[in-house]
């Protein structure tokens, strides 16, 4: 089955996504030169993940091959998926590297709606026909057009990218707020109403619910703390991984200002 890809007028602004066989792909090629990164670099770390996790290498990565068309060398690539994408970005670093990160997931969205639309828009498109080629060809242009402006006006401020780019490790809901540019009242009253924490009855802390923590979005502190009459009291805190946080930006539209 012959793939189709969304690629764009200037790789530097736009990441190259492709469809097979109903699936969304991007290519380690691509990707090492949209984030400006050597090729071998990329191979590297998926490597890395591969060797950590063996199945990664079934599921995720596909080692697919590249014939120089000058040199007619073949070289190692490889396709991975918008999981495998994500777990290899989570890795990149860089004033700029969360905004890439959001445009990849963002035309990886966009590929997969456009397949579902294809899959449900009736009669398949006769191959042969020139002008019903020419009509596919110049709608695929116009919806390109159209998602690279809906992504440049959802993306986040410049500033408030470079803020998530630099956490590292969890935070607090409270800091994780800040980090979001939203006031910390706004950010819990969001993360109760969309399932991601809640207070048991009686209870004095809030915990994340198990699909969240599960997924890498939050994750439970336990600490001791030391009373003034000498005891100890355990406190338990739910907090926002770096996962989570780059998962809120995308959620939570526009940023809020902290009051």
């Amino acid at each position: 089955m012959t793939s189709t890809q969304m690629t764009p007028m200037n790789a530097e602004r736009n990441p190259v996504v492709f469809a097979k066989d109903g699936e969304v792909f991007a290519n380690s090629r691509d990707v090492a030169m949209f984030f400006g990164k050597e090729h071998r670099h990329v191979l590297r770390d998926i490597d890395n993940l591969i060797a950590a996790e063996a199945s990664l290498g079934m599921s995720n990565f596909g080692q697919t091959p590249y014939v120089d068309a000058q040199n007619g060398q073949s070289y190692r690539t490889y396709n991975m998926d918008r999981d495998g994408f994500t777990l290899l970005a989570m890795g990149f670093t860089g004033g700029k590297a969360l905004k890439w990160k959001l445009r990849y997931i963002e035309a990886f969205n966009a590929m997969e709606a456009e397949l579902r639309r294809i899959a449900n828009s009736g009669p398949t498109i006769d191959l042969n026909d020139p002008g019903a080629l020419r009509g596919l060809l110049l709608t695929y242009s116009e919806k390109a057009m159209e998602l690279e402006k809906q992504v440049k006006e959802l993306l986040p401020s410049q500033e408030a990218l470079q803020r998530l780019s630099q956490a590292e490790g969890s935070l607090c809901i409270s800091d994780a707020a800040k980090a979001l540019q939203m006031r910390p009242s706004d950010l819990f009253n969001w993360l109760r109403q969309n399932g991601w924490i809640y207070k048991r009855v009686g209870a004095a802390h809030d915990l994340g619910y198990s699909s969240k923590t599960q997924a890498g979005l939050l994750e439970h502190k336990v600490t001791t703390v030391l009373r003034p009459d000498g005891s100890e009291k355990v406190t338990e805190q739910v907090r926002v991984t770096a996962r989570g946080l780059t998962k809120l930006a995308q959620l939570i539209k526009p940023p809020m200002s902290v009051a």
